[in-house]
């Protein structure tokens, strides 16, 4: 369990804002941190007030870490804050790790809200505790007013690795079955509903939220997945091919198995996206041997966050490093990844 409380008191004024005092080290940026940030996220190692901390780790240790630049800050399903613990937490488990700890660096712009750190916070504690990671240290910087949109967020994250072999693209084999956790398409398209200037409504949430359950699920029924990789930018056409790539190997995916619900299907063809390209947050491939192919998806099947799990194809001895899709009306398309980025800010 996380050591975790919230306690963060509701602002005295609701329009007290950032100022760029806050940037240095200090009467001001020590108020911040006392006011909002330990509230927040209180525990043992941050109440030494040390310039790092001091972790109990045995065994494999993984290691990750990544930046979140999201715009808006908030949109359907989510925010910077869910975004960046959450994601953190998954990078962890694509490698069969449990997290265990986690570091978060603020930048801040001059003139944010009180009131909106402390909802990201709020929203960074709860994500945090579903997880039950620890938060072990961090920082916060303040920078010139235009200068960051608000809030950017960095995370980095460390883990106990939990299986024997590695959980990696070169333990892709030929004949692996390649299972999908969920339907997909719906950070991005949440996100972009969310956004100024694209001038559509839906009901779409994002799907972010932590994978622990289905993962320790998979390990814990004796499953290790060959590889492991969640479909943040690039969606699922990204991350196959990178996997294709990597080892030089084909995957041959089948359109009919891949789950997209009507709404994300029909936000695509008004914006003349490809839903395999859209990002996720809450969505990820597992390469099985194929005798493990079935009683994976039944065990993914009893989460939430993976009930829709399905078997969508296979990997292939060739032709090398090439994604192809086989759709409706039995016609391959070979995959590949965008030139550029369908949306920036998305994660």
């Amino acid at each position: 369990m996380s050591e975790f409380t919230l306690s963060c008191p509701v602002p005295a004024n609701d329009e007290e804002t950032i100022k760029l005092a806050h940037g240095g080290g200090g009467r001001a940026m020590a108020r911040l941190l006392d006011s909002v940030i330990r509230p927040g996220f209180r525990g043992a190692s941050l109440e030494l007030q040390h310039d790092g901390a001091v972790l109990d780790l045995a065994g494999a240790t993984a290691f990750t870490t990544d930046s979140y630049v999201v715009k808006p800050l908030f949109f359907p399903g989510g925010d910077i804050g869910t975004l960046a613990i959450n994601g953190t937490v998954n990078d962890l488990l694509m490698c069969g790790a449990r997290p265990l700890y986690l570091s978060v660096g603020f930048i801040l712009e001059e003139g944010l809200p009180f009131a909106t750190l402390r909802r990201v916070v709020a929203s960074m504690h709860d994500a945090a505790l579903a997880a039950g990671v620890k938060l072990a240290t961090g920082d916060t910087k303040v920078v010139d007013r235009g200068k960051a949109d608000g809030l950017f967020v960095n995370t980095a994250g460390i883990g106990r690795v939990l299986t024997p072999t590695p959980i990696a693209p070169d333990q892709v084999r030929p004949g692996d079955a390649v299972i999908l956790s969920g339907d997909i398409g719906r950070h991005g398209i949440a996100v972009m509903a969310a956004r100024d200037g694209f001038g559509f409504e839906t009901s779409i949430e994002s799907d972010c939220a932590p994978l622990l359950g289905p993962v320790l699920g998979l390990l814990d029924a004796g499953i290790v997945p060959h590889c492991l990789r969640d479909l943040t930018r690039g969606g699922l056409a990204s991350a196959t091919v990178e996997i294709a790539e990597a080892v030089k190997l084909a995957i041959a995916l089948d359109e009919r198995a891949i789950a997209v619900c009507d709404e994300v299907s029909a936000a695509c063809e008004l914006l003349g996206f490809d839903p395999l390209h859209v990002a996720n947050e809450g969505r990820f491939v597992a390469f099985v041997a194929a005798k493990d192919a079935k009683p994976a998806v039944e065990i993914l099947r009893r989460h939430a966050v993976s009930a829709n799990a399905a078997i969508i194809g296979e990997v292939r001895e060739a032709p090398a490093g090439q994604v192809s899709c086989r759709g409706a009306l039995g016609v391959a398309r070979v995959v590949d990844m965008m030139s550029g980025e369908q949306l920036p800010r998305i994660c």
